[in-house]
């Protein structure tokens, strides 16, 4: 049995529509039968109506029999562990590590690691997904937390939905960025011709996604260096916002410039800060990893460069 749970950041009129929201693997009418099969809880409950309403803050666990025809290997792959208790883990991702199995990834992922490296994962996310309460892309790095037992998960997974576990992002922008701080309130949705992106969509069309960012230095008009805070979490959010500024994550493949002045591996984008309140004692707790070493190279050549004193944000250096 494939275990996953979802927690409802918005309201939704449909159990299957916000399901099918939440995952790409299944069709609509896939999870209909699901729903009427028996499948589908909702708030501890049972549901076997597609039409339910799901209200924000709803808990909803999906039971997908036989989902899969093989088991995750754990795999003997280096992580950068930051933290861990017996409720969860942080983790430090580094470039080029997909999160977890699936779409042709089955070996050389995150959970391949986590499933060598951690005596336990949750259950929740399924076998495809065990611990994984979130995600970043795979060529973004930095802090993810992990959870380790079911009721960890429940409770990181709501403090996402409900926005108290707080993520912070620092990316290098194309050009010179106008504004010192703002607010990015836009709806975010699947890209209408191009199903392997995501884009800014018209009122009403997509989900809110609402970013906040910071100028935290500038070199001349080629670069800029921000900090994003993210008030919601929705797939590529703030790459989509980045370009949607008009001022792409340098080195983006996906969503920046077809010439790029730099070269890299990937979007220069890092999570940087994770806050959150301990599952079992309550405890408000963070957790810091510094930029990436290709990145942080990047940074101290731009310094030199253009003459940019590095002291604003060399605690995020390594």
């Amino acid at each position: 049995m494939d275990k996953r749970l979802f927690v409802a950041e918005d309201n939704y009129k449909r159990l299957d529509l916000f399901l099918s929201e939440q995952t790409d693997e299944f069709t609509r009418s896939r999870l209909k039968k699901l729903i009427e099969d028996g499948h589908v809880s909702v708030r501890g409950k049972v549901t076997t109506k597609a039409g339910a309403d799901i209200k924000i803050g709803d808990e909803v666990v999906l039971d997908v029999p036989d989902a899969v025809e093989y088991s995750v290997q754990p795999e003997n792959i280096p992580i950068d562990i930051v933290y861990e208790d017996s409720d969860f883990a942080v983790v430090n991702k580094p470039c080029g590590m997909t999160v977890h199995v699936g779409n042709g990834n089955e070996s050389g992922t995150l959970v391949n690691a986590l499933l060598y490296a951690l005596e336990s994962l949750s259950g929740i996310g399924g076998v495809l997904r065990p611990g994984i309460v979130h995600r970043i892309d795979k060529d973004t790095t930095g802090l993810l937390v992990v959870a380790k037992n079911d009721k960890a998960h429940v409770s990181l997974a709501s403090q996402i939905a409900q926005k108290t576990c707080k993520r912070t992002y620092y990316a290098l922008l194309e050009g010179n960025l106008k504004t010192d701080s703002g607010r990015v309130v836009t709806d975010i949705g699947r890209h209408p011709t191009d199903r392997l992106k995501m884009a800014v969509l018209p009122d009403g069309q997509g989900k809110i996604a609402i970013t906040d960012y910071e100028v935290i230095a500038r070199f001349g008009a080629d670069f800029t260096l921000c900090k994003f805070d993210l008030q919601t979490g929705r797939t590529h959010q703030i790459r989509v916002h980045a370009k949607h500024l008009g001022h792409p994550i340098a080195c983006d493949p996906v969503y920046g410039y077809k010439k790029q002045k730099l070269k890299g591996d990937g979007q220069l984008l890092h999570a940087q800060r994770l806050e959150l309140t301990h599952p079992s004692t309550g405890e408000k707790m963070s957790f810091n990893a510094p930029l990436s070493t290709a990145f942080a190279e990047i940074l101290r050549k731009l310094c030199k460069q253009y003459a940019v004193d590095q002291a604003a944000f060399d605690d995020i250096l390594e």
